[in-house]
């Protein structure tokens, strides 16, 4: 198992709710496109922004919490290298998101 490999992945048994929610934040970010096609009011943009900003974060610390509880936990199971490694990846993706 290398270190982007998982026997499954985390967010399977939510998969259709994640493309559900990633779906609305397209809409919202088309949306976006709109206001500013349309030269709506920079705040109300701004505002609408937010919220796709926001809509993202929660997509992606649910997938994080996913890959915790079964991954990294499968990692943790086998031991060994299997768990460094996945605690590393784990620690990188966190330091990238919280860069955002």
């Amino acid at each position: 198992m290398s270190n982007s490999e998982c026997h499954t992945h985390g967010y399977i048994e939510e998969k259709q709710r994640y493309l559900a929610r990633l779906k609305r934040i397209e809409g919202q970010t088309r949306g976006i496109h709109r206001m500013i096609d349309e030269e709506q009011y920079c705040i109300d943009i701004l505002t609408q922004i937010s919220a796709v900003n926001s809509a993202l974060k929660n997509v992606a610390f649910g997938l994080l919490e996913d890959h915790l509880a079964h991954c990294v936990k499968e990692a943790a199971d086998l031991g060994g290298d299997e768990l460094d490694a996945k605690l590393k990846e784990v620690s990188d993706a966190i330091a990238r998101f919280s860069k955002a």
